[in-house]
């Protein structure tokens, strides 16, 4: 059964997730799937469903852990994988992508989370949230998993702008700590900046002169800059954070997506091969599941947006159930953080030590 329109509010204590149940490779089925997944762990958590009323209705009665905490509010029309976002911007109120995020606009759910399309979705989000005080581009922050501790590295820019001068590099630099710190709990990260080489006369000259800014404001805003590091360090442990334009960050992701699924599929081959390879892979059951899981790209599905007046959680399009409810859980954990207020002060700080900056320099 489905709550009533008020029933975020009638259920205190809950934190409210706004999900975008359209647009998906997988179809709202797929995305109610993962909602169930992820309630049965997180039993504080409530949903704003946005899609076809009628549809959605029946998908939620078949979940009986989703009565009470799944409000569903109507939204006829789908923002394709093929809409261009200008056109979703001039013609899309009326779809599930448009209203999951007034949901987050107007206060009543802290995070929005979509599989819908990436442009129309950073478009939307960048106009009707806004950029906060001081931010030049939002960036998407992605999850590579690595051999540190925590068991994931933070990169960004994953492919909100593939433009990016020193300055928004900078600035990536200090969202993507905000993030370490928030969702690993990390009180120094160590950020890396991605270039073709760690010696300091390669790369182009933003990235050049990107490097000494990050360099010049690690000990102020409290992290450790490690210097250059190259695309094997995206799953090393020589850093915390990766920063570089939304191109190549886009290009790295796609790439590493890909080549996890081609080791899968070749393990799932060389296993089948003959009767004594079917054998050893009973034997390696456990290891295999274990290996299977840590390169597995839906549990590290979920790509944040920052840089906005609210967080929004882009899960892939073609994210199964399991997908949908690891990036629901991200989008709970920052939630629970207070990550948006943390983001926003971190990057109104930063604003006023370059405004301190400049006036040093004009003094001199």
């Amino acid at each position: 059964m489905t709550a009533q329109k008020d029933s975020s509010k009638a259920a205190p204590g809950r934190t409210i997730i706004s999900i975008d149940a359209m647009g998906g490779d997988e179809g709202p089925a797929t995305v109610v799937a993962g909602l169930s997944r992820a309630a049965h762990k997180l039993h504080d958590i409530g949903f704003i469903l946005h899609g076809p009323r009628e549809e959605l209705e029946k998908l939620v009665a078949k979940r009986r852990n989703l009565a009470g905490i799944c409000e569903i509010r109507d939204a006829q029309d789908v923002v394709t994988m093929e809409d261009k976002p200008s056109h979703v911007m001039r013609n899309g109120k009326n779809t599930s992508m448009w209203s999951a995020l007034e949901s987050v606009r107007n206060g009543e759910a802290t995070v929005c989370v979509s599989c819908g399309n990436t442009g129309a979705l950073m478009l939307l989000s960048v106009v009707r949230l806004r950029k906060l005080d001081g931010v030049y581009r939002p960036a998407i922050a992605v999850l590579w998993p690595s051999r540190n501790p925590q068991g994931f590295n933070v990169m960004l820019d994953g492919g909100a702008d593939i433009r990016a001068d020193a300055k928004d590099l900078m600035q990536y630099a200090l969202m993507g700590i905000s993030y370490a710190r928030n969702g690993f709990g990390l009180k120094r990260p160590r950020v890396g900046l991605l270039n073709v080489g760690t010696e300091e006369h390669k790369g182009r000259a933003e990235l050049k002169e990107a490097h000494d800014l990050i360099s010049a404001n690690a000990r102020r805003a409290d992290f450790e800059f490690v210097g250059f590091v190259e695309g094997k360090d995206l799953p090393g442990d020589r850093c915390d954070v990766i920063v570089t334009d939304g191109f190549t960050g886009n290009v790295a992701l796609k790439t590493g997506e890909g080549t996890a699924n081609l080791i899968g599929e070749l393990l799932r081959k060389a296993f089948r091969h003959t009767i004594w390879s079917r054998m050893a892979s009973l034997l390696a059951y456990t290891s295999m599941r274990r290996l299977k899981e840590r390169i597995d790209p839906r549990r590290v599905n979920g790509g944040v947006f920052l840089g906005l007046n609210g967080t929004v959680v882009k899960s892939h399009g073609a994210a199964d159930a399991t997908g949908v409810s690891a990036a629901v859980k991200l989008a709970y954990q920052l939630s629970q953080s207070g990550f948006s207020e943390k983001l926003a002060a971190r990057v109104a700080s930063a604003a006023m030590l370059s405004d301190e900056d400049e006036n040093e320099s004009e003094a001199s």
